[in-house]
């Protein structure tokens, strides 16, 4: 069904097809697949006010400086951190009630302390860039709920209206938080890209309609106010990793079947979305839950975040374009891209092949990018810590600045994080 192109170090290896694609190394949206190697306080200045259109919209309130926040003291940012991490200890903790402590958590645990420890030198870089750097917009409010914030990657360059990348992080649906998507954003807004990260309620703090709802909601006041941070509403593409792939994906399906008449109002526009980007996502959940347990997350635990076994289709963007009375909602889609690692134990790499052919099947706009050896974190974090030129990121920045190649041309050779031997044992132990 498809010719198959597989990337790997060896620039040498590769080999074409003959369809032209949307993408130098993929294949075009009809063609055939490719391959490739959490209740505190805000403080913020402003006054929050709602939009009588919808009751997630909150307006961005600027302080004279283009719809930014005034700078924050330093005391405020340990108040906030503070807050953060009291936060994320107290669901951490509430989380293992319901694993409970056996021998496969504690041998993960230990895999994961590793992991983090060798990257360490990467994390410190990149967090000291995410509190400190002037372009970063950290904790913008975009609703109601609790985590109801996102960070957004300003370009140094302010010169006309930007693209726009909205990213939902992953964390398998418990650990998501909206500041593991600084080195997309540093990387992203290196290139005149605007990023804004979403963060949500994660399990135990809310289920999968929650995550939906929030995501949906931080989408709409991307598209309704991200102009006032210089962005471009014309040019916004929406992005998830893993579990944020997986919710990003329902929230725009979601999004289209309102827009089809078999839902409520809308806020936001399927068609403000240029194109989704998918990395290392799950779209069948139905073919993923058995997987998912033999790797740790148990079916208890999985099916409680999916609120039962009954709505696992109802959260299966694969299975929910399939039901004969929706359909049609395929052509009004945007182009979808999947991104996806062959060495992939987390979520097997079959996921989004399958969700790229049952969309093509359907007639929707959908393709597939396989990069040989990668697991699941490699793409996200390793790849882009060894510096240089990395693949994938150019793969995501041709297409978000498909009309200029002049900048598409300019690639950015960025500098190394983290020694090389630390990312291969990174990559031997880790725990994803």
């Amino acid at each position: 069904m498809y010719k198959p192109l597989i990337y790997d170090d060896d620039p040498s290896t590769t080999t074409t097809t003959t369809i032209k694609p949307l993408l130098s190394r993929a294949s075009s949206f009809n063609g055939a697949l490719t391959t490739t190697n959490g209740p505190l306080t805000s403080w913020f200045h402003n006054k929050r006010r709602r939009s009588n259109s919808d009751n997630c919209l909150l307006s961005a309130l600027p302080d004279g400086t283009n719809g930014t926040e005034g700078q924050q003291t330093i005391a405020q940012e340990v108040t906030h951190v503070a807050a953060e991490t009291f936060l994320l200890t107290r669901l951490c903790l509430k989380l293992l009630s319901y694993l409970g402590v056996g021998y496969r958590w504690i041998t993960r645990f230990l895999a994961l302390g590793c992991y983090a420890f060798l990257l360490m030198p990467g994390f410190v870089q990149v967090g000291y860039y995410y509190f400190f750097s002037p372009y970063v917009r950290r904790s913008i409010v975009y609703g109601d709920q609790p985590r109801n914030r996102l960070d957004l990657y300003l370009p140094r360059n302010s010169d006309g209206p930007k693209p726009v990348v909205a990213f939902v992080t992953g964390g398998a649906w418990i650990i998501g938080y909206k500041a593991w998507g600084s080195l997309l954003g540093q990387q992203l807004s290196e290139r005149d890209i605007i990023v804004a990260c979403i963060d949500y309620r994660n399990f135990p703090q809310g289920s999968i309609s929650d995550m939906v709802k929030d995501a949906s909601c931080g989408i709409s006041y991307i598209c309704n106010h991200i102009a006032e941070y210089g962005g471009d509403p014309n040019r916004i593409y929406l992005m998830g990793q893993s579990a944020g792939a997986h919710i990003a994906a329902c929230t725009l399906v979601d999004q289209v079947v309102k827009e089809s008449g078999e839902g409520d109002s809308v806020s936001w526009s399927s068609s403000q979305i240029n194109a989704y980007f998918g990395l290392s996502g799950g779209y069948n959940l139905l073919s993923l839950v058995d997987h998912f347990h033999s790797r740790g997350l148990y079916r208890s635990i999985f099916l409680s975040i999916m609120e039962g076994e009954e709505s696992l289709k109802q959260f299966s963007p694969e299975l929910v374009v399939q039901e004969p009375n929706l359909k049609h909602i395929v052509a009004r889609l945007p182009p979808i891209i999947l991104f996806h690692g062959t060495a992939d134990y987390s979520i097997p790499s079959d996921a989004s092949k399958s969700f790229a052919e049952t969309l093509q099947r359907l007639g929707g706009k959908a393709e597939v990018i396989l990069y040989e050896g990668k697991t699941h974190t490699d793409l996200f974090l390793q790849d882009p810590m060894r510096g240089g030129v990395d693949e994938m990121f150019e793969d995501i920045v041709s297409v978000v600045l498909g009309g200029d190649s002049e900048v598409i041309g300019k690639s950015v050779d960025r500098r190394r994080l983290v020694p090389e031997f630390m990312l291969k044992l990174a990559h031997w132990v880790s725990p994803f």
